[in-house]
């Protein structure tokens, strides 16, 4: 339960969040626990998460703001392991480095600078730009379906698979509809418009199958869908990460063996030519 003073201070932010939210920043606590907040971070122009929809919850601690909030991404990015927590210097991890004097807005636009860098932490990945905005591209079906096909069910009562504020995979985008019901309600209407298969996130044909057959290789890399637990999620990442390495390395060791069978076929074909000559 927050104190009092947490109480207060978070209450005064979300009013100065919601007036005035930072560049592709919105955020509020969750009604039914001041401590819990969720957070929206639109990928920024001229990045790879360009018009990315990256959902993620900040857990803020009863004595907040003299310890920091355990922060975490839930949207798959190809930059951070969903739902999972970050070693941040404004995070949990480093308590004695955090200053009272920052607020949400400040911890945000750290967390979405850091997700812009290349600089890696407990809980980061590393993946190409090409991953990284196919996972943009299925950002908002994942949030509104949860990775899965679209639930009506009531949200679940826990979604604690990896501590207090993560989200299991696969409840059918039940915890975000019930956080972001208006952006719920715009995803949905984005995916009939883009004709997107809400069963798995791919594009659809013009008699609404899906395009396995002809779809490009990178939209293939990402045909499997994550299943019932965040693990799964990184069956999809893994996925596209074949898919989005070269040709060049994935044979560099068919080319290297070739190489030197070439070279000691040259190497035997001299020497024999040298025994002829002084023959």
């Amino acid at each position: 339960m927050a104190t009092p003073a947490a109480t207060k201070r978070l209450t005064k932010e979300y009013a100065a969040i919601s007036k005035s939210p930072p560049p592709y920043i919105i955020a509020h606590p969750s009604e039914k626990n001041i401590l819990e907040w969720h957070y929206i971070l639109t990928g920024p122009p001229e990045t790879p998460y360009e018009g990315g929809q990256y959902w993620g919850t900040l857990m803020f601690p009863p004595d907040y703001p003299f310890a920091p909030p355990a922060i975490r991404m839930h949207t798959p990015s190809g930059r951070f392991q969903p739902s999972t927590r970050l070693c941040l210097s404004i995070s949990d991890f480093h308590p004695k480095s955090f200053n009272p004097a920052w607020e949400v807005s400040t911890i945000l636009t750290g967390l979405l600078s850091f997700m812009t860098s290349e600089e890696m932490t407990t809980g980061s990945v590393r993946a190409s730009d090409h991953e990284r905005k196919l996972f943009a591209q299925r950002s908002r079906w994942w949030n509104s379906t949860g990775g899965g096909s679209k639930s009506t069910a009531a949200a679940p009562q826990s979604f604690n698979t990896r501590g207090i504020g993560a989200i299991k995979a696969g409840d059918g985008g039940a915890k975000f509809r019930a956080e972001w019901p208006e952006l719920d309600e715009e995803n949905l209407t984005w995916m009939k418009e883009k004709r997107v298969n809400i069963a798995n996130g791919l594009p659809m044909t013009a008699r609404g199958e899906r395009e396995e057959k002809n779809c490009a290789p990178d939209v293939a890399g990402l045909r499997r869908r994550p299943g019932g637990s965040v693990t799964g999620v990184f069956a999809v990442q893994e996925a596209a990460r074949d898919v989005g390495q070269s040709w060049l390395s994935r044979n560099k060791w068919k080319m290297v063996f070739g190489a030197l069978f070439t070279y000691i076929l040259v190497a035997r074909m001299l020497g024999e030519e040298r025994v002829a000559s002084s023959g």
